[in-house]
């Protein structure tokens, strides 16, 4: 599944969702109204990098690599990996144990397992529909839920 294929799943399966793209990677947010991202107040629920430009632990220096990039709560990412890293080695990567290079396996990401974001390079068409679409799933009911509590702060200081 290469990372067109990956953003046409995102946008089809979930409604209101806003892509970004910045040198070839792409951001994706929940924003049904438009204004979210125009507003920078934005923050994405789920990521595609293209390249080795944030980190090259997973490295995507071939053609057509990728890595999706998933943020999740607290209680999905500990009964997956258990307690997040907080040891990080060369350039800021997080110490976890795994190989950031291997392809087709959800692991914790290399910067930010410990805000709970999870990663997996080249993903199949077998481990999206097992293991990724429902953590997909998440992330984005999550980043509905933050807009909904946004606009109801942004609501109640109208009021006020």
């Amino acid at each position: 599944m290469d990372a067109d294929d990956l953003k046409r799943h995102i946008c089809e399966t979930f409604e209101g969702v806003s892509v970004v793209e910045s040198s070839g990677d792409l951001f994706f947010s929940y924003d049904p109204d438009g204004d979210v991202v125009a507003s920078e107040q934005w923050t994405p629920f789920a990521t595609i990098v293209t390249g080795d430009t944030y980190d090259g632990v997973s490295d995507l220096s071939r053609p057509g690599d990728h890595r999706l990039n998933i943020g999740l709560t607290k209680a999905t990412y500990t009964a997956r990996f258990g307690a997040p890293p907080r040891e990080r080695g060369d350039h800021g990567v997080l110490d976890t144990g795994f190989d950031y290079a291997v392809r087709d396996e959800v692991l914790p990401h290399p910067l930010y397992a410990s805000q709970y974001w999870v990663c997996v390079v080249n993903p199949g068409r077998a481990t999206l529909d097992e293991e990724v679409a429902p953590l997909l799933a998440e992330a984005y009911e999550r980043a509905v839920r933050a807009h909904a509590a946004r606009r109801a702060r942004r609501a109640r200081r109208a009021r006020a």
